[in-house]
């Protein structure tokens, strides 16, 4: 593998907590009823605008347009204070930065959260490359993303894998023609990611996997 694109929410980070109490502070704005985590975890993958119309069904417009602002404001303010790096996390990407595999993020969460929430963990230094939900015309599932990162590295897609928790992480690699892992230690469920290459419960075993060369156990 010449290039490893990973998921951000689901795939390196445990940001649930953090997400619900957005989720919840926006809907108290509108008088709303709170979520729970499992609800909440069935909102996420899709962009905030997506969360939004999805948490207050039956919103207008203009509710949905208010919820967003409330929800990236209360985001950004408390973007790490439940949220920790899956078990894990931290060593494999040093062991991949040591052997200088080139690493890059692609998140449905906007760009500028996905920069302050990895330098909050203290792992941004990892990423050459971060791609967010505003950062193209496009997100995923689309493969158009999977491709703006594949032709930035100029890494052809057979050397490049998709590493994510959702359906529109191996929905947007497999649609861009790289080799995909499917994480379902994540939020996304087992049936979603089923069609991944690949299978994992937690990211450690993905330097097991035999396309990094090496045998599993």
């Amino acid at each position: 593998m010449q290039l490893i694109i990973f998921d951000l929410d689901g795939t390196l980070v445990d940001s649930l907590a953090d997400l619900a109490d957005a989720t919840n502070r926006m809907l108290a704005s509108f008088d709303r009823p709170q979520l729970g985590l499992l609800q909440v975890r069935q909102l996420v993958g899709q962009g905030v605008r997506r969360l939004v119309e999805r948490a207050m069904p039956g919103a207008s417009a203009e509710e949905v347009e208010r919820g967003i602002e409330i929800f990236l404001s209360y985001n950004e303010a408390h973007i790490a204070d439940r949220t920790v790096t899956y078990p894990g996390v931290a060593e494999i990407l040093d062991l991949l930065a040591q052997q200088r595999v080139p690493m890059a993020i692609l998140s449905n969460k906007n760009v500028s959260l996905c920069r302050t929430l990895l330098e909050a963990l203290g792992i941004g230094r990892y990423f050459a490359d971060i791609v967010g939900a505003d950062s193209l015309p496009f997100r995923k599932p689309a493969p158009e993303p999977v491709l703006h990162i594949l032709r930035r590295f100029d890494v052809a897609p057979s050397a490049a894998v998709m590493v994510g928790d959702s359906i529109n992480d191996i929905s947007a690699g497999k649609g861009a023609g790289t080799m995909t892992v499917g994480c379902r230690y994540g939020y996304g469920d087992s049936d979603e990611i089923a069609g991944a290459d690949y299978l994992i419960d937690s990211l450690p075993e993905l330097l097991g996997l035999p396309i990094f060369g090496r045998k599993t156990s």
